[in-house]
């Protein structure tokens, strides 16, 4: 086996492409994996974890990289970073305003993606479309430019009345997703939640919750030689040492012919990366 890099595992990097491409991120390192599809791959686990934020060993990673006082206290590991709905910036309690005021009082899209159907989602507008390549979404819109982050939690909680927020990660791994009209569905979305989107912007204002009528539909394509018959999980918790021949990728998944492992799980993760040469 030809070691590649070693190090602390971050989520992949990925950018558009025909396919899409990808690299392990390991401490500043970064391996191109798309070249390795076809071939042996070896992950080994070699039993550190250290917090992406402070550096210091634990034992369990929390909220995918952090130790638990990190998690405890740092203002990415909030419940309002995963109900954004819940921010509690005005209310001055947020654990850190200067970096609440940097990274949820901007601009946010409120999105439809299609990764095993149709799913609702928000991101920041500068995330995009590293967002949805990391779903592993197959097409992608956006529908609604807001201009905060809990106003983006409203408005998906809104929309989710009509349509999930949730991906099945077993049907993404399954296949590609069957084509869908999300300009068509977008429609319907406005129509069913008219009333309540005008409420939104009445309490907001007008520039404040803004449709996106005129977008064009992103079709994404992975880099996949062949979809498992069947989904095995891998896990280097339990199995220390993974390894087999690389199918393909798609959102942060490995596709091995011994399994299928989230990369992004893993973060914070000291790895050993190695292939067959």
């Amino acid at each position: 086996m030809l070691e590649l890099g070693r190090g602390a595992l971050s989520k992949m990097s990925v950018q558009l492409g025909e396919p899409a491409q990808y690299s392990f991120r390991l401490n500043e390192e970064q391996v191109p994996v798309n070249p390795l599809i076809g071939k042996t791959l070896r992950l080994e686990y070699l039993g550190a974890i250290n917090c992406t934020h402070c550096g210091r060993k634990t034992n369990k990673s929390f909220s995918q990289g952090y130790c638990y006082p990190c998690f405890k206290k740092l203002p990415q590991c909030d419940i309002c970073i995963m109900s954004p709905e819940k921010c509690h910036h005005d209310s001055g309690t947020c654990r850190d305003p200067q970096w609440g005021t940097e990274f949820c009082m901007t601009d946010h899209v409120v999105y439809l993606a299609n990764s095993s159907g149709i799913k609702v989602g928000i991101t920041r507008a500068t995330q995009l479309p590293t967002r949805w390549l990391d779903q592993g979404a197959s097409q992608a819109l956006p529908i609604m430019r807001v201009a905060t982050r809990q106003q983006s939690g409203l408005v998906e909680d809104l929309l989710r009345s009509q349509v999930t927020d949730r991906t099945n990660w077993r049907a993404l791994l399954k296949g590609d997703a069957e084509a869908m009209d999300l300009v068509q569905t977008r429609e319907q979305i406005f129509d069913a939640c008219a009333e309540g989107l005008q409420a939104l912007q009445q309490r907001f204002g007008l520039q404040a919750v803004q449709p996106i009528a005129d977008a064009e539909v992103l079709e994404i394509r992975y880099p996949v030689e062949a979809y498992p018959t069947k989904i095995v999980s891998l896990d280097l918790e339990k199995t220390p040492v993974v390894e087999g021949t690389l199918k393909g990728i798609k959102g942060q998944y490995l596709i091995l012919d011994t399994g299928v492992i989230n990369i992004r799980k893993f973060t914070a993760y000291q790895l050993s990366i190695s292939c067959m040469p």
